[in-house]
């Protein structure tokens, strides 16, 4: 224990660097491994000094290597491929991956101590690029891949060498996952590959696409999984969407032209597309919920210190009731959001089933933070719209969250079908 509180400590600034690399003290925390969560003590949220250590690390590495440079990197539209290579070494790609294949082999706490502490960034947008990687691309290859899928894709992704994408969205629908029209003929041992992706972050440079393709009858039966090498003849990039807000994260328009690739690169069973995808979109919501929790804490932090700051009419701005009480409900708000979504981490965590308390909190977190982001950049006046503030940054980028994932409309259909209504 006390060798990795050492590594961890030196990580986060805080002491001297041991021998040992950070990324491997992450297999150290073994408290809250998947094997003793039966038998884990009634703490709740069970956070320990390890997971304070790992938010530290990783509260470093965003004020020090992203930060500085959110500005920089939205106004050319794309952040440092380098990015990832630096999160990977800290660890923040394999969290849940089994020690084995090179991962922490943790849980979602100490996922959620890493992701909670990526708002120290103040680039929500660097923050999706990393999610897409860490939380919807390579948990879905160590649940449904083979050792080859794994080996190819899986390995260099969690290294920070190779970037993934989630393809699924389609010109013609987003959230009716059902009706996608990007179709795999089987030729021989192969898939021919003909259609149109959209709005797919990190795919304007990925490396690779976790990708839905019908394979088989119209509707949800007839949909599957590929794994999908983007350097195959025949794929083409579109062009990089010019977007409101998470400007530094490319959004793409993806093109297929009869793409041939190996049929064993489909992931799980031929046709159980469908409902690997709705499985995996709770990973996708929670981990949002997360973020969303942590992203919100930030603005009202920002927008409290400068109502302490900024003075009008003799007084600090932040001292006038209008602001306080607009804080206090703020803050119960932001409150009651954590402890929702610490609800749907913990049930995820003991493996039931928590699709209603993912939905309410994916619904709840980013519908609020609509709301307080708002209030936040207000109280900044004009500063609050340019862009020198990373408040405006995070009023427009929080704007993605009640569509991205499921829109809020399709998170209300959810929550009242699982209540059987």
């Amino acid at each position: 224990m006390k060798e990795s509180m050492a590594a961890w400590e030196a990580a986060a600034g805080r002491g001297p660097a041991p021998q040992q690399s950070v990324r491997h003290v992450w297999g150290t925390i073994s408290r809250m491994t998947p094997e003793l969560v039966a038998e884990a003590p009634a703490v709740y949220p069970p956070f320990t000094a390890e997971h304070d250590l790992i938010r530290q690390t990783v509260k470093r590495f965003c004020r020090e290597e992203i930060a500085p440079y959110a500005q920089e990197w939205d106004e050319a539209g794309i952040f440092p491929r380098e990015i990832f290579r630096k999160a990977a070494d800290l660890g923040l790609f394999g969290i849940r991956i089994p020690s084995e294949l090179g991962g922490s082999g943790l849980d979602w706490w100490a996922t959620a101590a890493a992701m909670e502490s990526i708002a120290w960034a103040d680039s929500p947008g660097v923050g999706m690029g990393l999610m897409v990687q860490g939380e919807l691309t390579i948990p879905i290859i160590n649940e449904l891949g083979t050792a080859e899928h794994k080996e190819v894709f899986m390995q260099p992704a969690m290294a920070g060498e190779w970037i993934g994408a989630l393809g699924i969205s389609e010109p013609g629908g987003g959230s009716d996952v059902a009706a996608l029209r990007t179709c795999a003929r089987t030729e021989g041992d192969e898939l021919a590959i003909s259609g149109q992706k959209l709005w797919i972050t990190n795919g304007s440079r990925a490396d690779f696409i976790v990708l839905a393709v019908r394979t088989g009858e119209t509707g949800r039966r007839g949909v599957s999984l590929v794994l999908f090498p983007t350097r195959t003849p025949g794929f083409s990039v579109g062009k990089k969407l010019k977007k409101v807000g998470n400007l530094c994260s490319d959004t793409a328009e993806l093109f297929f032209d009869d793409c041939r690739i190996p049929a064993r690169y489909i992931l799980g069973e031929k046709n159980r597309g469908f409902y690997y995808i709705m499985h995996n979109f709770q990973g996708e919501r929670l981990a949002s919920a997360v973020m969303m929790v942590a992203s919100m804490a930030r603005c009202l932090d920002l927008a409290i210190q400068y109502g302490k700051e900024r003075s009008a009419f003799g007084n600090p701005v932040g001292s006038y009731q209008v602001w306080r009480h607009k804080f206090a409900e703020h803050r119960t708000n932001l409150e009651a959001a954590r402890w929702l979504v610490y609800r749907a981490l913990d049930l995820t965590n003991r493996g039931q089933k928590a699709v209603r308390e993912i939905t309410m909190a994916k619904l709840y977190t980013s519908e609020l933070a609509q709301r307080l982001s708002y209030d936040c950049m207000q109280i900044f006046g004009g500063f609050g719209y340019t862009t020198e503030y990373p408040i405006s940054r995070y009023w427009r980028d929080l704007r993605l969250y009640t569509i991205g994932a499921g829109t809020s409309e399709i998170m209300k259909e959810i929550i009242v079908k699982e209540d059987g209504l």
